[in-house]
């Protein structure tokens, strides 16, 4: 070796599917210096290339993890490396995970790559990655600062032409992608977005061709086709895929074979009991077996009942019926699928007649359902109360559609507003905005870096096969085919100021001001289960946002002068949230009080909330009857022809009134995809690379924020068991653990537990 030169020792680490190869000396890699500039080209000193070669692979649950070691030559002014040069000259892409560096003092220089590598031959270009190390713009070194330049450049294209798939281009378009006037006018929808009558978030631009009758509109790719394009980095791992069509393939299953019973049957599209319902559902195993049973056997019908029928939601697990009661139904507005939308009333809490409060458990006193769009613009309004004595089983069978039609409502409002509005698409804009403006190098993108992971690709199938016209949203909820449209007619109320939960509670009314609070509020009761703990989940979090801002930006000042992170907020405000640039509310981030509270509500928003919204989807309306969505029928008024078949077959008359056999089993299946965690799911408070970052300082603050999560953790089951918590178990007896962090596991289980907290909203 040259006196003049050392050996940078290296690994680079790829992810495989089972049965592929890695790229090998197909692949090769460069490294440009952080520290040293080469006056030539205004850059970081360039290392010579390196092949990869003799990788060693280490197969798991089907996939498999490439490593290969290499040495590089550099003089011995090189410094540490700062960029990664991947050329891929393969003929197929590969993902590369991480690599890392060791310069002779010792020091190990990482890089979090978690992306796709095209072949050079599509790209025309080699791929750069920075290290995991982190700079202001004003901090960058100067051997970086042009590569810094060329990488945002690159990353926000010029707003014309198609995409291909390896292009990592980020750029913003209207929703206008969710109708398909080439099948005809049936699936005509309105353009979201751009204009006053229907506001909404943008979203990335994929460039597909016009529309054939309708130039306004967007192409859709070929029937049963999941091409669209999603950049590199934000397309599924090897990982994610493979998990995510066995889920799907898993619960098609599941629907097909009642499906295929029910072609066989002449009668209506209605089941004809509750058993029959429940028999679309395992049964659970809850006996000990007998000691000449023969295990075989059982393991045999298990694995038939898997195969065949959905696992059991939770809501039905304990007990079939408690899903009737009303204490029940009033308790999931505190702690079930849709926690966030409860209001209080303008005189609360309701105190009984003796003037003492009610425990915390809800019990509903009233349900008024109005029937819009009659004659004059009339609404039809009814009121309907819980039977009381004498009232006897025709009004409490009457009380049960009612409630059948709140949760209907709820059900759509759900699914529509506070999942796929306040998560999915209100923070795509803030995902393009950050790939657009911060660079990969800039602390802000580093922090925000693993909330953003599959988010824009799941919201690009979710238009594709749910919020299209005709999709599955539009089938299994009542508002069909004016869903879309009630979404946007919903973002006109939506202020990003007030989706922190702090700030929600107080707007809701379920919480006051209180300053000594670690939260800043105190809520109304203590027995609000989604509010209890992610109130704890919000204080931890917005503990470790400012750890980690006031590392970087010691003052006000600091923010300011930030042009990347100028950048980045006035493109949210005015392109990404375009149609709401004008609001009041918007933060002016000019202090480092608003870039924490701005930072806070971002994570919180993909991360808790999602979950809190997300998770419990198959525990609770995995049964349909709990949360349909849609009734088919009206409750019946007295007099009329349907009052008289209510009164002849109650039974038969609600069964009817629930979705039918199709819609109901579709329901189901939907539930029990979007409801399931991945094996590799990646929690709050974890990271998929422990040194994601080369700061230790960092890093110390990072365990802290696990460590506070722990011991949320341990609360949480220490509320579970308080008897005096009623909502957090329930006649169901489902303990509240949306909002459990699951910080202490790398990896757990998939499956509908309805547990943890995934960094992103990653399904």
């Amino acid at each position: 070796m040259s006196i003049n030169s050392h050996i940078i020792n290296g690994e680079v680490v790829i992810l495989a599917s089972h049965g592929q190869a890695g790229p090998g000396k197909s692949a090769s890699i460069r490294l440009y210096s952080a520290t040293e500039l080469d006056p030539k080209t205004s850059r970081g000193k360039l290392s010579k290339e390196v092949r990869l070669k003799h990788g060693r692979s280490k197969k798991d649950k089907g996939l498999k993890t490439v490593t290969y070691r290499v040495k590089i030559r550099v003089d011995t002014e090189f410094g540490i490396p700062g960029a990664l040069v991947i050329n891929n000259k393969h003929k197929n892409k590969f993902f590369l995970q991480s690599a890392s560096f060791q310069v002779p003092s010792g020091r190990t220089i990482h890089f979090d790559c978690n992306s796709w590598v095209y072949p050079v031959k599509k790209t025309n270009a080699d791929r750069i990655f920075f290290s995991n190390m982190s700079y202001l713009p004003n901090q960058t070194p100067e051997a970086l600062e042009e590569l810094r330049r060329e990488e945002l450049s690159c990353l926000r294209g010029d707003g014309t032409g198609k995409r291909k798939e390896w292009d990592r281009i980020y750029d913003y378009d209207y929703y206008n992608d969710l109708g398909n006037p080439d099948r005809g006018e049936e699936h005509v929808r309105p353009v979201l977005g751009g204009n006053a009558s229907y506001p909404y978030p943008r979203r990335l631009r994929t460039g597909r061709p016009p529309s054939e009758n309708d130039p306004s509109y967007e192409s859709k790719p070929g029937m049963m086709s999941l091409n669209i394009f999603v950049p590199p980095d934000e397309q599924f791992n090897p990982r994610k895929l493979p998990a995510l069509l066995s889920n799907s393939i898993q619960s098609a299953v599941h629907f097909l074979v009642p499906e295929a019973r029910s072609l066989l049957r002449d009668d209506s599209d209605s089941f004809d009991s509750f058993d029959e319902i429940r028999g679309l559902f395992a049964r659970k195993e809850n006996r000990k077996p007998a000691s000449d049973e023969q295990p075989k056997k059982k393991t045999s019908h298990r694995k038939k009942q898997g195969l065949t029928k959905f696992p059991l939601p939770q809501i039905i697990a304990e007990d079939e019926w408690a899903w009737k009661s009303d204490v029940e139904f009033a308790r999931q507005m505190l702690a079930g699928a849709n926690p966030v939308r409860i209001q209080c009333l303008q005189e609360f809490p309701p105190l009984s007649r003796s003037g003492a409060l009610k425990d915390s458990t809800l019990k509903p006193v009233a349900i008024e359902l109005s029937l819009p769009g009659t004659p004059y613009g009339m609404e039809f309004n009814r009121v309907f109360l819980p039977a009381l004595g004498s009232r006897g089983d025709q009004e409490a069978a009457l009380w049960q559609l009612a409630k059948a039609h709140v949760s209907a409502n709820d059900c759509a409002y759900h699914h529509l507003i506070s999942h796929w509005l306040h998560t999915h698409a209100v923070v795509e804009p803030f995902i393009i905005a950050t790939r657009r403006q911060l660079s990969a190098m800039h602390p802000i993108h580093r922090l925000l870096d693993p909330h953003f992971k599959d988010t824009i690709h799941i919201n690009a199938l979710a238009r594709l096969i749910l919020m299209n016209s005709g999709g599955m949203l539009e089938t299994i909820l009542f508002t069909k085919k004016v869903s879309m449209e009630l979404s946007s007619m919903l973002y006109k109320e939506w202020r990003f100021d007030e989706q922190g939960l702090p700030s929600d509670l107080l707007k809701r009314g379920m919480a006051i001001d209180d300053p000594s609070s670690p939260a800043g509020v105190q809520l109304l009761f203590e027995d609000y289960p989604y509010a209890a703990d992610g109130l704890e989940i919000w204080t931890a979090l917005k503990t470790w946002v400012t750890d980690f801002c006031s590392i970087f930006y010691r003052d006000d000042s600091s923010v300011q002068s930030d042009e990347e992170l100028q950048a980045w907020w006035s493109e949210i405000r005015n392109v990404g949230h375009g149609d709401k640039k004008d609001e009041t509310w918007w933060y002016d981030m000019r202090t480092l009080t608003e870039l924490i509270e701005a930072i806070t509500t971002l994570i919180w928003i993909t991360s808790a909330l999602h979950a809190s919204v997300a998770s419990g989807q198959y525990t609770y309306a995995g049964f349909p009857p709990n949360r349909p969505g849609l009734c088919r029928r009206f409750v019946p008024k007295e007099g009329t022809f349907e009052f008289g078949q209510f009164l002849r077959e109650t039974d038969r008359y609600y069964l009817e009134l629930l979705p039918g056999r199709s819609d109901m089993t579709l329901m189901v299946a939907l539930m029990e995809v979007l409801s399931r965690h991945t094996s590799h799911e990646v929690y709050l408070g974890q990271r998929s690379l422990p040194e994601w970052t080369d700061n230790g300082v960092i890093l110390q603050k990072f365990a802290n924020f696990n460590g506070n999560l722990r011991q949320i953790e341990e609360r949480i089951l220490e509320r579970n068991k308080d008897p005096n918590l009623k909502n957090r178990f329930g006649p169901a007896k489902i303990p509240y653990e949306l909002l459990y962090p699951n910080a202490s596991n790398a990896e757990r289980a998939p499956g509908n537990a309805g547990k943890g907290i995934p960094n992103s909203i990653s399904i």
